[in-house]
């Protein structure tokens, strides 16, 4: 496994319940800022065997990205069991429930 990718790993894995992050904030975190692609990869390939929050990860309007309709049900009852407001066109406000601390 890369440094990139445990640190990926690890920032995934920090999102708070009732939080979330877009693909992008964890690039960032992770050390490649431009790299939001390769943590896509990562959730898909990696999320069951690591257990991680996957659903606690939106694309930068705050959307709900999957494309299969059962997939993105799942992650709306997830993170609404969780507190966070889904709207009917499963978004979710950034400004309510982004993590706002940057880690460095």
């Amino acid at each position: 496994m890369t440094p990139f990718t445990e640190k990926v790993l690890q920032v995934i894995r920090s999102i708070p319940e009732g939080e979330v992050m877009t693909y992008g904030q964890i690039a960032r975190q992770a050390g490649s800022p431009r790299a939001a692609r390769q943590v896509v990869r990562i959730l898909h390939a990696m999320s069951k065997k690591h257990r991680l929050p996957w659903h606690r990860v939106l694309n930068v309007r705050g959307e709900i990205a999957i494309q299969d309709d059962e997939g993105a049900q799942l992650q709306r009852f997830l993170l609404e069991s969780e507190g966070v407001h889904v709207s009917d066109e499963l978004t979710v406000s950034l400004a309510d429930y982004q993590v706002q601390h940057e880690e460095e």
